[in-house]
């Protein structure tokens, strides 16, 4: 009975000190997924969606059919009911519903497609145009949105042969369509703009995927006469219809920062807003403006963008500064079902997502699925917005917050980087900094915090900013504490003097981002777990061989997948390795002890901007052998003694979105 007091009298005394810490709250807890029950005989590889003004969702597929679905928003607890409208089509990858007719863009054309009779089949397809293609895969033609003067808008993806390349005129280009079917070039240097949409400012804007000449997803603005960076599409600049006549041969193909690169480079469009790969997702995908509030009125005004890869939706914040866009993006809502291709807003008010995954893993483990976003009514601590200041970042919280942790400059960490402008895939993050904060105002109402930093700004900069030890007024952390602003131009206005500074105590809050920073330092290059890591990668054949006892080969093939599931080595033999990649994506592989893989996954993910440097390999005993990252269409050999132990070990990419998939088995037998 002692036993049992003293231990009631331990979790009052806890529970009164508050030193017993709330259940941290979850992205659940404020945004619920519904999922859509899909009937077998559909398959409903989303390509396109929209709502039609009865409430019913119309869905293309890419296996070339529109579905009709009455009911989706489940109402009373009732399924929803789904009919086959068209068929027939060629992976159609947009839809659009105008005057009683559907509108798509198959691979090589736009399609109008009515019901005349009213039985609601399709009975009529009309071919408003053909789109330019020479059959190569990658030709995906997305649209067609519909402009304020009735013309429709098509993108259209480069082809790959190893990179991107346009195979016929106007590939990597937004093209404007008349109704008669006349194709007009509007904008050039898209690789592969699967998303585009008007702003309730009338502002055009589209979602880019990395890629060559493209170093990390973006929003950008579009615009006639733009460039939007990749090289191949400039070969139809001599065209008389061309708006714009810079050439590929103008094009600073260095590898010097995008930042610098932009400004010789004639009629350039820098993004609004970087997407910095893995850090926030790997293939940005549908853009989605939330002008009622519908997920909260905190987040009105605000853009939703999926992740097509990580099976995610995130948040944008955009402001104009000196006329042109720039902003933040924040993590949302991650769990989707399947890869997040396409958003719509449903009558109900709920976010609408329409996924698939064939050929384009994503974490999301189903092949193709629809959902409903809906908020709880309840309001998350979260940054609001993040606004360009002259001296500094405003941070708008949706919480009054804790004026003690908020005015602590240990409790924020905000660091700056770019990434290089070049053919290549992709690109690492390049010229990281972090930035010296010099103090903070915190507003009297406790809604924002003014970080003004020491030192000059960097153009064309991503700044992640990183409020981690600030709590709200009632004790919550931030659900998302970091996003990324890009900064294309300093805002102007007022500066802070050190007299206005928030007075803080130095032992009131946890350093977070010291303690964060020492954890990281055995990373560093030349510590000891990046010395480990480095045994861990021989690329050439030790001297006491006198020949390997065993070759094995592995390659790569589009969707994430290795070439080969399993191959089998005798436990303590010699092993030459060679890794092949021949994606059109970067990959490593590394070998990993049984059962650790998605332990070894995680803390690639983790690894934030140290990632690049080292190869996103953490420093792990897990972590047997690895090769580094290596580009499309390159190859690696390393050299190891194959474990002494049999046992089922993995070999694995750790390229952050790509292990939960991209996996195969190392069978080591005696």
């Amino acid at each position: 009975m002692k036993k049992i007091f003293r231990s009631l009298t331990i979790a009052f005394s806890l529970a009164a000190t508050g030193l017993w810490a709330q259940t941290p709250a979850t992205e659940n807890d404020y945004y619920q997924l519904r999922t859509l029950p899909i009937p077998q005989d559909a398959i409903l590889e989303v390509g396109g969606m929209t709502v039609l003004p009865d409430g019913r969702l119309a869905v293309c597929t890419r296996r070339g059919e529109i579905w009709l679905i009455e009911n989706p928003y489940q109402q009373k607890g009732t399924a929803p009911y789904f009919k086959r409208f068209a068929q027939g089509l060629h992976e159609p990858l947009g839809l659009t519903f105008r005057n009683g007719s559907f509108y798509t863009s198959n691979r090589g054309e736009l399609t109008k497609i009515t019901d005349e009779d009213g039985d609601g089949r399709a009975d009529h397809y009309e071919a408003v145009t053909q789109l330019p293609i020479v059959g190569n895969y990658h030709e995906y033609s997305y649209g067609p949105l519909f402009d304020p003067n009735g013309d429709m808008l098509v993108t259209l993806n480069v082809g790959w042969v190893g990179y991107g390349a346009s195979l016929t005129k106007w590939r990597g280009w937004l093209v404007k369509v008349s109704p008669d079917g006349k194709i007009e070039p509007i904008s050039a240097g898209l690789r592969s703009p699967s998303s585009y949409m008007y702003n309730s400012s009338g502002d055009l804007f589209y979602s880019e995927n990395q890629g060559d000449w493209v170093a990390s997803g973006k929003v950008s603005q579009l615009k006639k006469g733009s460039f939007n960076g990749h090289g191949e599409s400039l070969k139809w600049t001599s065209d008389p219809a061309s708006p714009l006549k810079l050439t590929k041969e103008q094009l600073p193909d260095t590898g010097e920062p995008v930042a610098t690169a932009g400004e010789k480079i004639p009629h350039y469009q820098y993004p609004a807003c970087w997407f910095p790969h893995v850090l926030m997702g790997i293939s940005t995908s549908d853009i989605i403006e939330d002008t009622k509030g519908n997920l909260g009125p905190h987040f009105k005004g605000q853009y939703f963008v999926g992740d097509q890869g990580h099976s995610k939706v995130m948040r944008m914040y955009l402001e104009k500064v000196d006329g042109e866009y720039q902003g933040a993006c924040f993590p949302f809502r991650e769990g989707w079902a399947s890869g997040l291709l396409r958003l719509q807003w449903g009558l109900d008010g709920s976010l609408i997502g329409g996924m698939t995954s064939r050929g384009w893993s994503s974490t999301g483990k189903a092949p193709y699925a629809i959902q409903r976003l809906i908020w709880s009514g309840k309001t998350p601590f979260e940054m609001q917005e993040i606004h360009s200041k002259p001296d500094g970042f405003e941070i708008v919280f949706t919480k009054p917050v804790d004026p003690e942790t908020a005015a602590n400059p240990a409790n924020y960490k905000i660091s700056s980087f770019t990434y290089k402008y070049h053919h290549l895939y992709g690109s690492p993050i390049i010229n990281a900094e972090e930035s010296k904060i010099k103090g903070i105002k915190v507003a009297a109402d406790g809604l924002s915090a003014r970080v003004v930093l020491e030192g000059a700004f960097r153009k064309h900069y991503i700044y992640e900013i990183k409020p981690e030890g600030v709590k709200s007024a009632d004790q919550e952390s931030v659900l998302h504490p970091v996003g990324y602003y890009t900064l294309n131009a300093v805002a102007k206005g007022d500066l802070v003097t050190a007299s206005q500074f928030t007075p803080f105590k130095a032992t009131a809050a946890v350093h977070h981002h010291e303690m964060a920073e020492a954890k990281a330092e055995t990373t560093k290059p030349g510590k000891t777990a990046t010395k480990a890591s480095s045994a861990k990668r021989v690329t050439e054949m030790p001297a006491s061989w006198s020949a390997p006892d065993q070759v094995i080969t592995v390659g790569t093939k589009p969707g994430l997948k290795f070439d080969v599931s399993e191959v089998q080595v005798q436990a303590g033999a010699k092993i030459k390795f060679i890794f092949n990649n021949n994606d059109d994506m970067t990959h490593n592989c590394v070998i990993v002890a049984p059962g650790a893989v998605d332990e070894v996954g995680m803390k690639a993910i983790n690894l934030g901007l140290k990632g690049p440097d080292l190869q996103y390999v953490p420093a792990s005993p897990k972590v047997l052998f690895h090769t580094n990252l290596l580009q499309p269409e390159s190859t690696e050999t390393i050299y190891f003694t194959a474990p002494s132990q049999p046992g089922d070990y993995t070999f694995v990419c750790t390229y952050p979105g790509h292990h939960t998939v991209m996996q195969g088995k190392l069978k080591v037998v005696k």
